[in-house]
Order: structure tokens, then sequence, then C-alpha cells
């Protein structure tokens, strides 16, 4: 366990993953409500600014401390799940716009999310050079920049009237309609399983590439995932808007058993790049058409005034397995890397039946209401 990257041992990249997931399982829980109670405006900066003192903290001290930025970073992305597509949502909702237009805007939004991946990658090793040490500070400089940018778009660029309900009326409204409401229950299972197979993957895709100590080129395969990933997006109108015109949950069913075959594949540590490297974008490109088709669903079910709380209440449950997994892997060596895997695709596995329950219950809802 003495293997380094940049400086940072196999320990301490543990350690970084595990305190970052543990502050997104205790602290990123509730960061949703918070967003509802005070305004996403308002979440969104405290996003920006976690970035930007990141930034300036790399800046100044060329090793800060790793559990105190994996907490900031972690926040940051437990944020970035739920506040922007909340305030976007509630936006177009004042705004007067079609549904359609919400629609679109979803899978641009994830088409928009890795291109952006992508080019900081180009950004980050142009910055980077052929010194990492030497030009270690300047992706963060170019951090910096980035969120100060944010920061000014963010505060001038929108206005939002944030509710006025006290925290009573919102705990009482939330506890009628998200935990009151079985299709909620079924739609944050399946986010929790999309979660926790996200998270797995990002894991385990490189120790899985190189397993055997082959030499692969990682740099030009990520970009390839992310490819793969704007791809499905841009399938999700074709399906929906287009000549197909399937159900969203009829469609999900048949992509959450398609993703979790793929990683029931992968967990069987099949060997040949070519193969895995071509399941992991099969993957990424479900991943692209399933995340906009949930936010779609979220706004058929999900009141927008409870639209954070929910998503971010929705991925405790696959933060603490993360969590779990990672100190059973990590620490004690209880488990393999394909078990986990394993679990992923199983979760996936579960969160088709949730597509098909809901499914089933719109159904009979459409014919009770045709019968009155």
């Amino acid at each position: 366990m003495n293997w380094h990257i940049t400086g940072v041992t196999v320990e301490q990249m543990l350690f970084s993953l595990c305190v970052g997931y543990a502050a997104a399982l205790f602290l990123g829980t509730f960061l949703g409500m918070l967003s509802d109670l005070i305004g996403h405006k308002k979440v969104c900066l405290i996003f920006c600014i976690l970035h930007l003192v990141i930034g300036m903290w790399k800046r100044i001290i060329t090793h800060p401390s790793i559990w105190l930025a994996s907490i900031c970073l972690s926040l940051a992305s437990s944020i970035f799940s739920f506040s922007f597509e909340a305030w976007m949502v509630v936006e177009h909702d004042k705004l007067g716009h079609r549904q359609d237009a919400v629609n679109d805007t979803f899978w641009l939004m994830t088409l928009s999310e890795s291109a952006s991946f992508i080019g900081s990658q180009v950004l980050s090793n142009w910055l980077v050079g052929s010194n990492v040490v030497k030009y270690i500070i300047s992706p963060s400089t170019a951090a910096v920049f980035l969120a100060i940018m944010a920061i000014i778009c963010v505060t001038r660029g929108w206005k939002e009237v944030p509710q006025t309900a006290p925290f009573k009326d919102y705990r009482i409204s939330f506890y009628a309609h998200i935990f009151g409401d079985n299709r909620i229950w079924l739609l944050a299972w399946a986010q929790a399983c999309v979660h926790f197979s996200i998270a797995v993957f990002w894991i385990l895709w490189s120790p899985t590439i190189v397993a055997d100590g082959r030499e692969v080129h990682l740099g030009l395969i990520y970009p390839c995932l992310l490819g793969a990933r704007m791809l499905g997006s841009t399938a999700f109108p074709w399906f929906f808007n287009g000549p197909l015109s399937l159900r969203t949950e009829e469609c999900l069913v048949y992509v959450f058993i398609i993703t979790g075959s793929i990683l029931s594949i992968v967990a069987y540590d099949y060997q040949e790049i070519g193969v895995l490297v071509t399941l992991f974008c099969l993957f990424h490109t479900s991943v692209g058409l399933i995340l906009p088709s949930l936010a779609r669903l979220r706004t058929m079910y999900v009141p927008n005034e409870l639209r954070g709380g929910m998503i971010s209440l929705s991925l405790a449950p696959a933060n603490a397995a993360i969590l779990f997994f990672l100190i059973q892997r990590g620490y004690y060596q209880n488990i393999g890397n394909s078990t986990i895997m394993a679990f992923a695709a199983l979760g996936l596995f579960s969160a088709a039946g949730c597509m098909q329950l809901l499914k089933r219950w719109q159904k009979q809802l459409h014919q009770n209401h045709h019968k009155l």
C-alpha cells in the first residue's frame, strides 16, 4: 500500500474519501432542506464560495489539510446534486415556460455537465504541463478565477424570492408530500441506487482497468466515458419527444436492467481492456439517459418547494452505503471490488423494479380516473 499519485498515498486517498462521504451523509443530507427554506440562490453561492476557498487555500498552501478540503468539496458536490436543478425548475415555473422546455433543459444540463468535465480536464492538463510539482498551483488559480466568475453570474444574473413559510409549515408539508407518497419513495430509492452505482464506478474503474499491472492511458479513456454520457443525454428527446414517445417509467425499466447487467459483467472481472472500456462507455451512455429521466419524474411527482430536500434526502442511503463499503474494503479488507460492483448492479435492478411499480400505479390511477 505504498503506491503514490502526485505525492498522495492510497491510505490518504482512502481517508479523504471516507471523510468526504461522511460529510455528505451527516451534513449534505440536510442542505437540500436548507436550500428550500432560505432559497436556492444562496446555497448555490455557498457552492461557489466553497470552491473559491479551496482554490485560494491551495494557492497559498501547496498541500492543505486533506480532510478539510475533502469536506468542503463533498459539501459542494452535495449542493451541486440538487440546488441548481431545483433553482432552475422554480424559475421555469415562475416564468411560465412549457413543460417540454423544462424537459429539454434537463438533458441539456446533463450534456453541458459532461462537456464541462472534459473541458476542465483539458484545461488542467494544459495548466499543469509536464512538471506536476512545479505547476501544481496553476489549476488552483484557474479554479479561483472560475469561482469568482460564477459568484458574479449568480449574484447579478438571476433574482430569487425565497420561501417565506416557517420551518414548521415546511416540515408538515415535507412529511405529507414526501414521506406520505409511496411514488416518491420509489423515485427516491431509484435515485439513491443511481448515485451509488455512479460513485462506485468512479472509485473502482481505474483499479479495474489497471489490474495485473497493465499500463493504460487513463487520461484518454476518461473523455471517452464522458463522451458516451453526452451521447446518452442527447438520446433523451428522441426517446420521449421523438418517434418512440415512450413513458419515462417504461423506458427507465429497460435502461436500469441494461445498466445493471453491464455492472454484473464487470463484477466478474473481465480482463480484456477492450471489453472493459466498451462496457464502461455503455454504462455511461445509460447514465446520460437516466439522469434527465429521473429529473423529469421529479417534476411530475415532487412539489417544487420541496424538491431540494427530496433530492438530498434520497442520496443519504447511497452515501451511507458508500461509506460502509469504503471502510470494509479499505481498512478491514473484508470484501473485494467485484463484490461492491455486484451490489451496485443489484441496486440498479431494484431501481428497475421501482420503475415497474411506478408505471403500474400510474396506469391504475389513469384507469380509475377514466372510470370516474
